[in-house]
């Protein structure tokens, strides 16, 4: 038996973002036809609560798949220069359950986040923004600022990080990269100010964004807060909002940027008005109007690794990349 194994470069080579982005969209566009199993992520915290193992399986109809990510998340490898996720996704064919290939599960959660992230924002931002708010200035910044700008036309950017000298050299590196104005923010307020977009993308404990900021139209990608303890919107901003996620069933019961409000009786589960695959496939109204501040709630699912590692393990088998090894 052969198996694939796919590293970090290869993984960034063969799935770039605007590839994951159609990958994503056709996905959420045919999941309630093509079928799927998801149980929600098995996850194990170290006793100081300084880094945790998380399990993710999953089944997909369409692209066939079936496999699961194990990764450990510490968030404060960021400060050792270390990535914070660290795992494979390991990928199976579905007729007789033989391994095909183990991925680099560090880069594909890096990449086809943001791009789920860019099909909701296609979807639910207003078709003019031009200003986009990074809160945090990891790895999640960087992709989100590369998916945002595939599908809306950015010309503005400010950045926040709870650490300003990470803000500023974000800003730096990105003005480099992309012919577009981005500055590092004071705060959290002055960087969402006048935003047409905004991106969560923190590892934080506490609310980074604050409902009374909005000054109508946002919207807002919410993506650093899976799992307690961790959490980026106050309650405010989830009442304000029309709210959609990736995964009904893993929103009511894993993050609590969701749980809390739930929890205080600020809203009930009605506030929920559809997923990603009811966004995509057009079974739900998303935006209703300019002036709408909307919220897609991201918490990263199974079956976005596996779409995106079916992905790729077709174009290396094309491509001849990746090392194969008898296992």
């Amino acid at each position: 038996m052969t198996v694939l194994v796919i590293g970090e470069r290869d993984v960034h080579d063969l799935l770039p973002m605007h590839a994951c982005i159609e990958a994503m969209q056709r996905t959420f566009e045919r999941l309630n036809a093509s079928g799927f199993m998801q149980p929600l992520r098995i996850l194990a915290w170290q006793p100081d609560g300084a880094g945790a193992i998380a399990a993710m399986p999953a089944w997909l109809g369409e692209p066939s798949a079936l496999g699961a990510k194990l990764i450990s998340v510490f968030p404060q490898n960021r400060q050792a220069g270390i990535e914070s996720h660290q795992g494979f996704v390991a990928l199976f064919e579905t007729e007789h359950g033989v391994p095909l290939a183990i991925l680099h599960a560090g880069a594909i959660t890096a990449i086809r986040t943001a791009a789920v992230s860019a099909v909701a924002t296609r979807v639910l931002a207003n078709e003019d923004s031009a200003q986009l708010a990074l809160l945090g200035s990891g790895t999640q910044a960087r992709t989100h600022l590369e998916a945002m700008l595939a599908v809306r036309p950015i010309r503005r950017v400010s950045v926040w990080s709870r650490n300003p000298e990470h803000a500023q050299s974000f800003a730096l590196d990105a003005a480099e990269a992309y012919d577009i104005e981005i500055a590092a923010a004071a705060s959290a307020r002055e960087a969402v100010a006048g935003s047409d977009i905004i991106c969560t993308i923190t590892a934080s404990t506490e609310p980074v964004l604050q409902g009374a900021w909005f000054e109508g139209g946002e919207h807002v990608n919410a993506v650093g807060a899976s799992v307690p303890p961790f959490r980026e919107l106050d309650v405010e901003a989830i009442v304000r909002a029309r709210l959609f996620v990736d995964s009904r069933e893993s929103a009511l019961r894993e993050p609590d940027d969701i749980r809390v409000p739930l929890a205080e009786g600020a809203i009930t589960e009605k506030h929920l008005l559809g997923d990603l695959a009811d966004l995509a496939s057009g079974a739900c109204e998303g935006r209703t109007s300019k002036s709408n501040v909307t919220i897609f709630k991201s918490v990263g699912l199974a079956i976005e690794d596996l779409a995106a590692a079916r992905t790729i393990y077709e174009r290396a088998l094309a491509e001849g990349r990746g090392s194969p090894i008898e296992f």
